[in-house]
């Protein structure tokens, strides 16, 4: 494991937080921001909370940049489940339980490892930083989410994919099961803005540091009670943004945390991970424009458990909504 950096500790002179430690350290501000968000900047003592944050002068800064990971990335002969390759791009139905590119601790068993070892991939502006080595990376899922998600293969096709990201030119699918005290009797859009959870800092909350706006709408395709008093939903879930871990901060909110869900809800001894599957992307062609319609089949794991609960399957539910 790399060696973590000496911590920085400077005197703040007088502006915003971030352009105040960018000039100080000598980072970009968006590498600067990333460092707050993840709570590694303190202002006398106690975690910043946001990167506008305006600082009178005097106060004692403290920053403790993550470890970067290795410059050297082994390419790893591991199988992917190809959904869709061209030139340009390629995407992948990712397995639970595999983390989509290195960070600091965590340099093999990745996407990116697997994606190295049958191609190169393109090394864009910001692609090996503090946040993880990530070339060709243009949106993420987390470790214990499956399903689609699409890697470019040139820095061009990076720029178009990212903006196309960015300006919300793409149609996100996903299936969860829940479990909780929401009824899911019918389609409801959640406006709920998410940020950075005050004190444990790896978990994201409705409101909480620097909350950004979130939208999601939830569909539920089968519900029935669990037998102890909680209502278990198999439902769709569709961002209309794409903040960290949205539809999982969502759903807790609803009430109805995604079933094997630690972080938000509680673990489960019918699913190991937590069951949320990317199920549908529609993302428009970095060269052509056209749209690709990519979708992932549903893992036996996340099947099984719903059926194994005494929901039922409808085979229509593997075609994608209109």
């Amino acid at each position: 494991m790399p060696e973590s950096p000496v911590p920085l500790e400077f005197t703040a002179d007088p502006g915003r937080l971030d352009a105040v430690v960018s000039l100080l350290s000598g980072v970009s501000r968006s590498q600067v921001a990333g460092w707050i968000e993840a709570g590694l900047v303190e202002i006398d003592g106690r975690a910043a909370s946001k990167a506008s944050q305006k600082l009178r002068g005097g106060e004692a800064l403290r920053v403790s940049p993550p470890p970067l990971p290795s410059a050297q990335v082994e390419p790893e002969d591991v199988p992917l489940d190809v959904i869709f390759e061209d030139e340009h791009l390629i995407a992948i139905n990712k397995p639970p339980g595999m983390v989509t590119h290195p960070a600091p601790g965590v340099i093999s068993g990745t996407l990116v490892n697997a994606l190295l070892g049958r191609m190169s991939l393109p090394e864009q502006q910001d692609f090996d930083g503090p946040d993880g080595y990530r070339p060709g990376i243009v949106h993420r899922l987390d470790k214990d989410t499956s399903g689609v998600i699409v890697v470019a293969k040139t820095v061009a096709a990076h720029a178009r994919l990212a903006a196309a990201f960015k300006d919300r030119e793409t149609k996100k699918t996903y299936l969860a099961i829940a479990a909780g005290a929401w009824k899911a009797e019918r389609p409801v859009q959640v406006d709920a803005p998410i940020g950075r959870h005050q004190i444990q800092r790896q978990r994201m909350t409705v409101g909480g540091a620097g909350a950004r706006e979130a939208q999601t709408l939830f569909t539920p395709l089968d519900v029935h009670p669990d037998g102890h008093g909680r209502t278990l939903a198999l439902v769709r879930a569709q961002p209309h943004t794409g903040r960290t871990h949205q539809i999982r901060v969502h759903l807790a909110h609803l009430g109805s945390p995604i079933l094997g869900d630690a972080v938000y809800g509680r673990a489960s001894e019918i699913m190991p991970r937590h069951a949320l599957h990317a199920q549908f992307l529609e993302v428009p062609h970095p060269v052509s424009g056209d749209i690709l319609h990519l979708q992932a089949a549903v893992p036996e794991d996340l099947l099984g458990a719903w059926v194994g609960l005494g929901g039922r399957w409808d085979p229509a539910w593997e075609q994608a909504p209109q």
